[in-house]
């Protein structure tokens, strides 16, 4: 993905939600506690760790594998966010 292709945290947001929608059969809000909403159990959000990796070009790894990064859909668009973002002194492209 290039930058221009990049889609920001409120496209992401609804990205996401698309995604959430099409799977479980049910509209969510961005700030919906998907696990106490019955909307996420651990191996549907492993399956959204997948997906997120493969649509987003990321790696979830180590501390980033918190059930907190996947609580709502606001804090996964952010988790992408901040991983997409190249670490200082890294390589870009």
């Amino acid at each position: 993905m290039t930058t221009a292709d990049t889609p920001n945290t409120h496209d992401l947001e609804k990205e996401l939600l698309g995604f959430l929608e099409g799977r479980t059969g049910t509209a969510w809000d961005a700030d919906t506690d998907l696990f106490d909403a019955g909307g996420l159990s651990s191996l549907f959000a492993m399956q959204v760790v997948v997906h997120l990796e493969k649509t987003y070009a990321i790696a979830v790894r180590g501390a980033d594998l918190r059930l907190d990064n996947f609580r709502t859909v606001r804090r996964m668009a952010e988790l992408v966010d901040r991983l997409r973002v190249p670490a200082a002194g890294g390589r870009h492209g």
